[in-house]
């Protein structure tokens, strides 16, 4: 059985005259996303393997989860693809997983992530809001065959409030 949790980085800043890979996070982005690990903390979810963007505000994000959870921050593998928004090369990153790994965290954007979400699950998601979280579980045990999945688990940073 194969599982990924997807993470959507946290509300991020426009304030700023950086590239839109550079924008940072905003205070919102940073409590939301806190408030989203506490929570999946309750479900003791050990992942194999973290991947995230490159993108400062899906690294960050990635981060302060990593912290929560009392991940060690080497364990973080950045990944160019994933700085992805049509879901094409997450999709294609996904199912090129090495199949040792059976419990995965990849932190991103939208709108790949409610696409995936909606592709690969059973409970569709209208949008996958800013910290928002998605786990899929699918009862394949390779990742290049992984298709329609369960929705296991949808966190919202408003329903926590």
């Amino acid at each position: 059985m194969k599982t990924i949790t997807l993470i959507r980085h946290g509300k991020s800043s426009w304030e700023f005259d950086v590239s839109d890979d550079q924008r940072p996070l905003k205070t919102r982005g940073v409590k939301d996303s806190k408030l989203v690990a506490e929570y999946y903390k309750t479900f003791n979810f050990v992942p194999d393997a973290i991947f995230s963007s490159p993108a400062n505000r899906a690294l960050s994000t990635c981060k302060i989860f990593m912290s929560v959870l009392d991940i060690d921050m080497s364990n973080i593998q950045i990944v160019d693809e994933l700085y992805d928004f049509s879901g094409h090369k997450v999709i294609n990153f996904m199912k090129s997983l090495p199949e040792d790994y059976n419990n995965v965290m990849i932190f991103g954007h939208n709108h790949a992530f409610t696409s995936i979400s909606n592709i690969f699950g059973d409970n569709f998601i209208d949008n996958l809001p800013t910290a928002g979280l998605v786990r899929l579980s699918f009862s394949s045990n390779t990742w290049r065959s992984v298709e329609k999945g369960k929705t296991e688990l949808i966190i919202f940073p408003r329903d926590l409030k």
